[in-house]
């Protein structure tokens, strides 16, 4: 088993309570969040998912896993988990009935009301006594079915399953639901062809990784500006560096001066006089807090143009992957680039095997971002499964790389809170 050893310092811009780890967890939980997107790529909510640790493996049990659901929230709070948006949280018939579902902030929590509860009257009367307490509802893998009016009546979101459906069946589907007031989710929406048909056929909310996978752009050439950032990104993570270089190559792109300035003087560093050059900002935060800065304003750059849920992604990878590093035997500082430069494709439009090659870095970490399942890669793909809700490829990582799952999901969990800490000011 890996020992326990310290972790890299989290960026502090107003002071050490910005960023500061969480606190020890009251036993393992898994806990995912999945993005719910507007059809402008900003993010609306989060669908939350929850599993109890390997020691129980998920069987079916709806209702444990709502309990488990339950006692993750109040124990992390939902404002940590999802940045104040709404919590989309599946529940259960008894869930419901029972009115365990009150632990939550009714302000900010969704609660899906799952495909295989039987919309029988206690069902319908505990969603309207919710309904009155403030929660929203959503109606989960919708299909039309008897009973069910009285639930569409009151439902917010209405969600549809991409994956099991074809344009036919959601068309007969919202013909039933025309003149209905309701929000439509489309669900496991993977590719950029489903998005142009959710938008077509008059969803406004998706939910899935498309915005990860947009139309690639072949045999198109790198900017120069952007094998530029990149090679700053290196410059950076190397143990000594270079500050005159760094400070020539930085100042020789005008925009990214320009933003990595505006976040030095932003209020969140309280800087006594203003920082008018590049060197000067090296000189006044120092090394390691430059380092962090201009890491963010540089994946800005790189994002720009494209949704800002995939620059959010990127940290939380990028800083996952240098916690656990430590606990792998991994070098943090790479792990952290590979986080870091995971989602490049989606963000230059360029698929990775074009990109790789021009990349600054060790052969095993462009193997590892071309997808070679090599040991340089196991943080990555831990977390990739994470995302997803993927959880018995967890446990086969993790069991293989001999790490325990408490510390990978305590990395994840003050991954989550950095990265929401630093793009307050990107």
């Amino acid at each position: 088993m890996a020992a326990r050893v310290e972790t890299p310092e989290p960026l502090q811009l107003t002071g050490p309570a910005v960023c500061s780890a969480p606190e020890p967890l009251a036993g393992v939980r898994y806990v995912a969040r999945q993005p719910i997107l507007d059809l402008r790529s900003k993010v609306h909510g989060y669908e939350l998912l929850f599993r109890s640790g390997p020691e129980a493996v998920f069987r079916g049990d709806g209702d444990m896993a709502t309990r488990t659901m339950l006692d993750s929230t109040v124990l992390f709070g939902l404002g940590r988990l999802t940045a104040g948006l709404p919590a989309f949280v599946n529940c259960t018939e008894e869930a419901l009935i029972r009115n365990w579902v009150q632990v939550l902030p009714s302000g900010m929590t969704v609660l899906e009301i799952l495909e295989d509860i039987e919309p029988s009257r206690p069902v319908i009367e505990a969603c309207r006594r919710l309904k009155a307490f403030g929660f929203r509802l959503a109606l989960d893998d919708f299909v039309w079915r008897p009973g069910i009016e009285p639930l569409v009546e009151i439902a917010d979101y209405i969600k549809v399953d991409f994956c099991v459906t074809d344009r036919r069946e959601r068309r007969m589907l919202l013909d039933r639901l025309s003149g209905i007031t309701v929000a439509l989710v489309a669900e496991k929406v993977e590719t950029q062809e489903q998005v142009c048909h959710a938008r077509d056929e008059g969803f406004t909310l998706l939910q899935g990784y498309y915005f990860c996978r947009p139309m690639l752009l072949e045999n198109r050439k790198i900017p120069s500006n952007r094998l530029s950032h990149v090679a700053i990104l290196r410059l950076m993570q190397s143990e000594t560096m270079d500050l005159h270089e760094l400070t020539r190559q930085v100042e020789r792109d005008t925009s990214l001066t320009y933003r990595l300035l505006r976040l030095i003087n932003s209020p969140a560093c309280a800087m006594q006089h203003e920082v008018r050059s590049v060197q000067a900002a090296l000189i006044t935060v120092g090394e390691e807090t430059f380092r962090r800065m201009a890491t963010l304003a540089i994946t800005s750059e790189l994002n720009a143009g494209q949704p800002a849920e995939l620059l959010r992604m990127a940290f939380v990878r990028a800083r996952f992957c240098e916690l656990a590093a430590l606990f792998a035997g991994l070098d943090h500082t790479e792990q952290y680039l590979l986080g870091l430069l995971s989602l490049l494709p989606a963000m230059l439009r360029m698929p990775m095997r074009e990109l790789a090659p021009a990349l600054p870095l060790r052969d095993e970490i462009r193997r590892a971002l071309l997808g070679e399942k090599i040991q340089e890669r196991s943080l990555l793909c831990w977390l990739e499964g994470h995302e997803r809700g993927k959880w018995d490829l967890c446990d086969l990582i993790a069991e293989r790389r001999e790490l325990r799952q408490e510390d990978l999901f305590q990395c994840y969990e003050e991954a989550l809170q950095w990265a929401e800490a630093v793009l307050q000011f990107s």
